[in-house]
């Protein structure tokens, strides 16, 4: 059964499924724009309202230990220009701005600049590492033709991201339709 948000701060409806066979454990996860928490059935609300509030206060702490400030950001990125561009790429600043909502990053090669949209933080690591690659790339060929993209061949996992992204914006253009108590 759906219930309102229980932190105003929270960003995320909360949705608490209750379980028959659950006995003991609580856990939640993140699904879409909602967080769902699975609880035992026999919990009473006071219970339920406490583990909510637990269960959010985890899954908080474990997003913001995986995002990346500037200064890692930085470092990640001199790693992959490293590991996968023989470091000829070396910007003079890599930054998360929130002014691009239509891109996941953008590059100045004239100043060396590279500036990741806040979009994806907390995406996985290796989205975020081709985002980050493809836009040192920009710092060695500014365009898009076929010398750039043998760059980004030599990233394992570059289909696999390139996949991830074009279904979060599938998903961004699906319409939402609203949660139901039958659901």
């Amino acid at each position: 059964m759906p219930a309102d948000p229980l932190n105003s701060t929270s960003k995320s409806a909360v949705e608490v499924r209750r379980s028959a066979r659950r006995r003991r454990t609580v856990s939640a996860y993140r699904e879409g724009n909602r967080t769902v928490v699975l609880i035992p059935a026999r919990m009473s609300e006071d219970e339920e309202a406490r583990w909510v509030g637990v269960m959010l206060d985890k899954l908080a702490a474990q997003e913001r230990k995986r995002m990346l400030g500037d200064s890692d950001l930085a470092e990640r990125a001199a790693q992959l220009s490293e590991q996968y561009l023989d470091g000829r790429a070396r910007p003079d600043s890599v930054r998360w701005v929130t002014n691009q909502n239509t891109r996941w990053g953008s590059c100045t090669p004239a100043e060396g600049s590279i500036r990741l949209s806040h979009r994806l933080q907390g995406m996985p690591e290796y989205v975020i590492d081709y985002v980050l690659l493809h836009e040192l790339a920009h710092l060695l060929v500014p365009g898009h033709g076929p010398r750039f993209w043998r760059l980004l061949d030599v990233y394992p996992r570059t289909e696999r991201a390139r996949g991830f992204l074009e279904g979060v914006v599938a998903a961004e253009r699906l319409p939402h339709l609203p949660v139901t108590d039958d659901d």
